[in-house]
């Protein structure tokens, strides 16, 4: 491992920072709204609320007719759906790939803290190479809390035998930060993930605002 540096570990929030999976939500979504004839959700009404998972996703589509209907019979239908057509339009963002290939080369272990339930995080990630160096893999429900708790980021520095003080978390919501920061770890914001309007990221209390991958990685080293 390199010694040099301040940060020895990094851990990255998934959905809206490590992996584009805003479109494979909406279909989701869309397939469930199909199913009560409901109207679609067009891609810019659901991309900024992709990382708030089924729930924020099918209040969005269904608003308060989701009142009279069977919550959890909806939300069985968006998960099924989901899982079985999970990765077909995910991709990596921009940049990303570069970075944790950077991270493998100078040995600074990295893993993921997701509320994405950790199923669908296991039936997600084998579905690209580079996350078979991922050193931890915690789900939302993993542990009995979940972000903004900074219980998921404090069990993830410990898998990675790391005090906290020298991890660094990335994501790209209010919660990401919250927990970051309560962890007592370095935090950036992923500008590029599911922001409706990045001016907001200023009062999060982030130690970087990145608007690109490569300035992780110059913040590390």
């Amino acid at each position: 491992m390199t010694k040099n540096n301040r940060y020895q570990g990094v851990l990255f929030d998934l959905d809206g920072t490590l992996l584009d999976t805003a479109n494979d939500l909406g279909a989701a979504l869309n397939h469930v709204l199909e199913q009560h004839d409901m109207p679609k959700v067009p891609p810019e009404a659901f991309r900024p609320v992709a990382s708030d998972g089924a729930k924020g996703l099918l209040e969005l589509g269904f608003g308060d007719a989701l009142t009279e209907l069977d919550y959890e019979q909806l939300r069985q239908q968006f998960l099924r759906y989901y899982r079985e057509n999970i990765a077909k339009h995910t991709c990596f963002y921009q940049g990303i790939a570069p970075l944790l290939t950077a991270l493998n080369e100078h040995d600074i272990p990295w893993g993921v803290v997701t509320n994405k339930p950790i199923a669908l995080t296991q039936k997600l990630l084998p579905h690209y190479p580079l996350f078979a160096h991922c050193a931890v893999t915690v789900g939302g429900d993993s542990l009995a809390q979940r972000k903004p708790h900074p219980a998921p980021l404090l069990y993830a520095s410990e898998q990675l035998a790391l005090p906290p003080e020298q991890c660094v978390y990335v994501g790209d919501a209010l919660r990401d930060i919250q927990a970051g920061n309560d962890a007592k770890m370095a935090t950036i914001v992923a500008q590029w993930g599911y922001i409706a309007d990045t001016g907001v990221c200023r009062s999060w209390q982030a130690d970087l605002l990145a608007e690109d991958p490569a300035q992780i990685l110059a913040f590390i080293l």
